[in-house]
């Protein structure tokens, strides 16, 4: 943590080892609370809806939307957990000691992961969906896909309990003076975190839509060869060649907003430097991943919106609200 002489002290109690706390602009400062805890605010309620949505209407318990349900968790938990904490290290001074320190990093490690293993999973139903039609219902079926997000979110603790096993034993290893929480990750393991959380996703994810794609225009090509000269057969291919259109441009959404948020963070691994991460921007666009994933991945389903519309006019609170149709 930077500190400025001038700057008061964290613990005034504690002068020899407090850290100061670094000069700020008030009007500053308050602008930047209130924008994070408005992204807080809005991560928190877009992903909340998503999970209310999906777990309470029956006709939405269908695989794909139990991998949707699975990243709306982790999503919400990002912007429930870690971001109140993120906007508390704005102050300067961490408050909360050494253990929940660990504890902070590790969870966000943790749902990061998660996050990128759930999209890992859409991608690979949205493939088989396209590719193999036919037996999608039995290659997808939800019992698989409760089994493969289980393994998803036991991988990722596994594994980051790993990455981060000697930060966790001892967390304010790396800190200058007490008031500071920071976490600091060699550029080997560094390395490998961005091999496995970073490059290895976003090649199976680029991989997969790119292949779902060329099917999609694949299948558009065929119909256009067999069309008769009916208006109605026009307007079903008409119909096919927006969804292509539509289909392209969220597979750009997709990884552009990927790449956006996550090379900021993963740039340091890469350039095979340490990883020192304090309140940095990186880690905030990091972050708002997770407010743009319910954006991304539900927004272009209609039934999310008529979901939305059901909760906030507290339908669900009516007996059998779980059966209504939202097709």
């Amino acid at each position: 943590m930077e500190t400025l002489e001038g700057g008061e002290f964290c613990f005034p109690q504690l002068l020899n080892i407090s850290c100061r706390k670094p000069v700020q602009h008030h009007a500053e400062t308050v602008f930047i609370y209130i924008l994070l805890s408005s992204i807080s605010l809005l991560t928190v309620t877009l992903n909340l809806l998503v999970v209310i949505s999906i777990s309470h209407f029956r006709q939405l318990h269908t695989s794909t939307n139990l991998l949707l349900l699975s990243l709306a968790v982790s999503d919400f938990l990002v912007g429930f957990v870690l971001m109140p904490i993120q906007i508390l290290l704005i102050g300067g001074c961490w408050v909360l000691g050494s253990f929940v320190c660990g504890l902070f990093y590790y969870a966000s490690f943790i749902l990061t992961s998660a996050s990128v293993g759930n999209m890992v999973l859409i991608s690979v139903d949205r493939y088989v969906a396209i590719c193999d039609p036919l037996q999608y219902p039995t290659k997808v079926t939800p019992r698989r896909v409760r089994v493969c997000v289980c393994l998803c979110w036991a991988f990722s603790v596994f594994y980051n309990g790993l990455i981060l096993n000697d930060f966790l034993k001892h967390p304010d290893r790396y800190n200058s003076c007490y008031g500071e929480c920071i976490i600091e990750v060699d550029h080997i393991k560094g390395a490998v975190d961005a091999l496995l959380t970073f490059i290895g996703p976003i090649t199976v994810i680029v991989v997969l839509y790119m292949r779902v794609f060329v099917v999609a225009v694949s299948q558009a090509h065929t119909m256009r060869s067999h069309i008769a000269s009916v208006t109605y057969q026009r307007s079903q291919t008409v119909t096919a060649l927006k969804s292509e259109v539509k289909a392209a441009r969220t597979l750009g959404i997709v990884i552009v907003v990927f790449l956006i948020c996550f090379c900021p963070y993963f740039y340091p691994s890469l350039e095979s430097q340490d990883i020192s991460i304090n309140i940095a921007f990186s880690v905030w666009v990091l972050y708002f991943n997770s407010c743009l994933n319910p954006l991304i991945y539900t927004f272009f389903y209609p039934w999310f919106r008529k979901s939305i519309r059901l909760i906030a006019a507290f339908y669900i609170m009516k007996p059998d609200s779980c059966n209504v149709s939202l097709m």
